[in-house]
């Protein structure tokens, strides 16, 4: 029995179709055909029930279904404890969030693709919470709350953010010095609510405005064109701040620190690959520790020297704005 035959049969089972099942496992759907009917010759028996509307498990497909996925699960671990500790081999489907850092995610993935070339890595952004175990994901990637119990997280990091704004924009509209002052600016939307920190206590406001996305990187080009103020986090805004293209406002209210994890359906034995993943994300938050040199997490001279100047620009422009509205004497 092939163990190719098996995990197809299971992928069909668990995503209810052939098709489906031929985009996550990135075959064919003739090919995925002839497994099943290869499968259901070797067994005697139907598996599944073909409709118009797809395929559904027959009894014996109901049956069948948990010890070919115990099968196949039970083969993995004994290729990951025989196999040599440098060589990952299989593919990784994983699920990223469109919002938070996708930059940053995806040199991460590319990095585990450059040091494991025999992984064939599936990477979507979405930002759900995507069903691990229906959809076929080997992990997914989730920031801040986790909403289901039903999975093992392991965190590997921490994503720091601020609110910034291009010098355009403050020169035009000034800048928010509380969160009741938000009301007032533009607001670059990439989720509903903001929340600030002032102390010990979490301030939350619901931002309006009239550009939104669910990509961070356009909110913050967007941001950069001086079409509003942005909450971002660090991974997306160091290199605009590192220019002078963004500045940070309403540093007196930091925002909250965002825990990063990795998930994965239960399993008394994580894979391999999921684990290598998590140690490559792990190894790239810790260079991000200061967003100024993600490539050493160290602050250079010149980040100091620019990070200096950009709130001296600030100041300037918050003065240049301030002394426009001061009443000037008549001439005697």
């Amino acid at each position: 029995m092939d163990i190719e035959d098996l995990r197809t049969f299971v992928e069909v089972a668990d995503s209810g179709g052939v098709s489906p099942a031929a985009r996550r496992l990135g075959i064919s759907k003739s090919m995925v055909s002839r497994r099943l009917a290869r499968l259901e010759v070797e067994l005697g028996v139907q598996l599944l029930a073909r409709t118009t509307r797809g395929a559904g498990l027959t009894e014996a497909g109901v049956t069948f279904r948990d010890y070919a996925a115990k099968t196949c699960t039970e083969i993995d671990i004994a290729r990951e404890t025989i196999m040599p500790e440098g060589d990952l081999r299989g593919r990784l489907r994983v699920a990223l969030p469109l919002t938070s850092s996708p930059m940053h995610f995806a040199s991460v993935l590319t990095d585990t693709a450059r040091h494991h070339p025999q992984l064939q890595i599936h990477a979507e952004y979405c930002n759900r919470c995507v069903d691990l175990v229906a959809e076929g994901y080997d992990c997914a990637i989730r920031v801040d709350a986790l909403r289901d119990s039903n999975v093992i997280a392991k965190r590997v990091g921490e994503i720091y953010g601020k609110l910034v704004a291009s010098p355009d924009y403050i020169r035009a509209h000034g800048s928010p010095e509380t969160p009741d002052e938000i009301a007032s600016h533009q607001a670059l939307l990439g989720a509903e609510a903001w929340r600030f920190l002032e102390g010990d206590r979490i301030i939350t406001v619901q931002p309006q405005g009239r550009f939104s996305s669910n990509n961070g990187a356009a909110i913050a080009q967007a941001a950069a064109a001086g079409v509003g103020i942005a909450r971002l986090p660090d991974c997306v805004t160091h290199r605009y701040l590192a220019s002078g293209a963004l500045v940070p406002i309403m540093t007196r209210f930091p925002l909250p620190v965002g825990d990063v994890h990795v998930v994965r359906p239960s399993s008394p034995h994580p894979p391999r690959k999921v684990r290598i993943l998590s140690e490559f994300l792990i190894a790239s938050f810790e260079k991000l520790r200061d967003p100024w040199s993600p490539e050493t997490g160290l602050m250079t001279p010149r980040s100091v020297l620019l990070f200096s100047e950009q709130f001296t620009r600030v100041r300037w422009i918050r003065k240049t704005q301030q002394s426009k509205h001061v009443a000037r004497p008549k001439p005697l």
